[in-house]
C-alpha cells in the first residue's frame, strides 16, 4: 500500500484528487495539507511515502515545502503538481529534491503511474 499525502492550498483540488486515487486499491490518502507548513509537519505525523505538491501555495511555497521534506525525509517521494511552470518553478522543485513533476491537466491515471514509478525505488 503507497501512503500518498496531497499538498494543495485549493480544497476542491485536494478533494478531487483524493477522491480520483479511492479507486485505486494500492493508494491509500493518508492525509492533506493546505500549505507548506502544514504538509512539513504532517509528513512527521503520517510519514507518507509520497506527496503530491503544489507549488504556488501562501506561507510556505511547494519549493520551500519539498526542500524542508527531502532534508528530514529523504526517502518520501515528492511529485510537483503545478497548473503552468511559474518563474522556473518546477526546475527549482527538482533541485530541492522532487522525484518528478506533473501538470495539473494530467489525467488521474497518468498521476497515478507517476506515483507508482517514483515509489518504485524505494520498494
Amino acid at each position: 500500500m503507497i501512503r500518498v499525502m496531497i499538498v494543495d492550498d485549493h480544497d476542491m483540488v485536494r478533494s478531487s484528487i483524493a477522491l480520483a486515487l479511492e479507486s485505486y486499491d494500492d493508494l491509500q490518502v493518508v492525509g492533506e495539507a493546505s500549505n507548506g507548513m502544514e504538509a512539513v509537519s504532517l509528513c512527521t505525523e503520517l510519514q507518507p511515502d509520497v506527496v503530491l505538491m503544489d507549488l504556488k501555495m501562501p506561507e510556505m511555497d511547494g519549493v520551500a515545502a519539498t526542500d524542508s521534506i527531502h532534508q528530514r525525509y529523504p526517502n518520501v517521494q515528492i511529485i510537483a503538481l503545478t497548473s503552468a511552470d511559474y518563474h522556473g518553478l518546477v526546475s527549482k522543485a527538482l533541485q530541492a529534491g522532487a522525484a518528478s513533476y506533473l501538470f495539473k491537466n494530467a489525467s488521474i491515471s497518468e498521476l497515478y503511474e507517476e506515483i507508482r514509478r517514483v515509489y518504485s525505488p524505494v520498494e
